[in-house]
């Protein structure tokens, strides 16, 4: 029977680096628009430092304020793999700090996002070549009691997270892709990249931003025009 609550899944199938990799460079907030406007995570959860966000989820479930579970996934988690940690949106007491950031980046692992807060931030905004989002920040530190999960279903800023989706993070915020969606994704965003290329070049060019739409839509809603009014 599975023990629910606390349960450690040790490893998952991950996508295939290549696909990840084709991601790279691509905005969350076009990622965003391809995914019905309602992929990003709550908007609360913001970068600690630079550097854009890239790689496969390791998920972990902790209980407000306690980072036990936390602590093993840095040692089960693979090279590229993002911490994907659900501390229940919890701001009052620091899931992770300077320490164990250090380590997992010298793992090679590839972030660290928290629904939670953070301590260390001095040090943390620094490290520009690994990068950390998190809810909140405080001094006071965590419990290391559990119980919690690792590598199971999270709920991440409102959205669902399993193990292995496509974390993709910038300054905008994070979204999660599943990989049986990626390449299907990957064409409706290249087409949102190239027509707006083409729209910043009109812009810049001859001063005008076509969006034929606007006037579509005003004229469904029967709006009415008035030259001039003196209040």
């Amino acid at each position: 029977m599975a023990n629910i609550g606390c349960r450690i899944v040790k490893d998952f199938d991950r996508p295939d680096q290549a696909l990840i990799e084709k991601f790279a460079g691509h905005a969350t907030a076009n990622l965003g628009d391809c995914m019905g406007r309602v992929a990003g995570v709550h908007e609360g959860i913001v970068p600690m430092n630079k550097g854009q966000l890239l790689g496969t989820a390791f998920t972990v479930k902790v209980p407000e304020g306690d980072n036990l579970m936390f602590h093993l996934a840095m040692d089960l988690a693979k090279p590229g793999d993002v911490v994907v940690i659900d501390a229940g949106g919890a701001t009052s007491r620091a899931i992770l700090g300077e320490l164990m950031v250090r380590y997992c980046r010298k793992r090679k692992l590839a972030g660290i996002v928290v629904d939670g807060s953070i301590r260390d931030l001095d040090v943390i905004s620094q490290m520009t070549d690994f990068p950390v989002y998190a809810k909140g920040v405080t001094p006071d530190g965590p419990y290391k009691n559990g119980p919690g999960e690792v590598n199971t279903p999270v709920n991440f800023g409102g959205r669902v997270v399993f193990p292995g989706d496509i974390v993709i993070g910038d300054e905008d915020g994070i979204v999660f892709v599943r990989p049986q969606d990626a390449e299907e994704l990957l064409e409706k965003v290249e087409a949102i990249v190239d027509n707006e290329k083409k729209i910043i070049e009109t812009i810049e060019k001859e001063g005008t931003y076509i969006r034929p739409w606007v006037e579509k839509t005003l004229e469904a809603l029967n709006a009415e025009y008035v030259e001039h009014e003196k209040y």
